[in-house]
């Protein structure tokens, strides 16, 4: 696979939030936010932390903790910041060469950041470099695509209007589903204690045409259609009546992703 746009600028944060956030992100972020909350941490660093959607659950649940969030991109750490206040520090940042002293943080969060990470094990080295002794770091992955559905119907989607040269994007968020790798990149990048759970859950989307409207304009698939001379919105519509047809209105889609806990 080629290189794929991850850029989440200009109008596409929004969008992530709006219509993405309610359907496919906001319950996996409830948990891992419970899950940082229960070791009680004094100090918290979130990575890829996107528009603020676990920030915002993290920062009700660990109300005194020193927290601080981190994106690569500014766009989405506005809206953050828009939600978490003044209280919670926010820093761009490179989760592969992270700009903080050592033993720093008890606990670190990321929300399906990982997969976009392209060093995986060195990723995970300057996470074990900037916790304390005793800290962990908790984060979740997508499974395969097969297990989320969703992305099958977007990807197919965008596959029939540029059949040669079909975009790429899905393919990044689904790309790292295999527990095995996981845990042997964590291995290589220090952590010795290692669980992971598979959480699946049933989502009610109360609006499919508005979750078509974030998987077109909430991710860098709009700016491929858009560079191989299609109307994102014709996509739009494509995925909008796919979904309907696959899971029927009011219908339900399952998800399936991964928990890990690294120490």
């Amino acid at each position: 696979m080629g290189a794929v746009d991850s850029s989440f600028t200009g109008s596409i944060p929004r969008n992530y939030d709006r219509y993405l956030g309610p359907n496919i992100f906001v319950d996996y972020a409830a948990d891992l936010a419970s899950r940082v909350a229960a070791y009680e941490p004094a100090s918290i660093l979130e990575l890829a932390a996107g528009t603020g959607i676990v920030s915002q659950k993290i920062a009700e649940r660990a109300p005194v903790a020193s927290f601080t969030i981190t994106d690569l991109n500014e766009d989405m750490l506005a809206i953050a910041a828009e939600k978490v206040g003044p209280r919670v520090k926010r820093q761009v940042a490179d989760a592969m060469n992270l700009p903080f002293e050592a033993d720093s943080f008890d606990i670190i969060a990321c929300q399906f950041g990982v997969m976009f990470f392209p060093d995986k094990a060195a990723s995970f080295s300057e996470a074990r470099r900037v916790l304390k002794p005793g800290g962990r770091y908790v984060f979740n992955v997508w499974a395969k695509m097969a297990r989320n559905p969703f992305s099958e119907t977007a990807f197919d989607a965008g596959s029939r209007f540029l059949p040669d040269n079909p975009p790429q994007f899905y393919k990044v968020p689904f790309s790292y589903p295999d527990p095995e790798i996981v845990v042997a990149d964590l291995k290589a990048g220090g952590f010795a204690h290692i669980e992971f759970e598979v959480l699946d859950l049933e989502k009610p989307v109360a609006n499919w045409r508005d979750f078509a409207k974030g998987l077109v304009h909430g991710n860098p698939l709009s700016i491929e259609l858009q560079a191989g001379g299609v109307d994102p919105d014709q996509v739009v519509e494509a995925i909008g009546d796919a979904l309907i047809l696959r899971f029927g209105e009011g219908g339900t889609m399952p998800l399936q992703a991964l928990v890990f806990t690294a120490g």
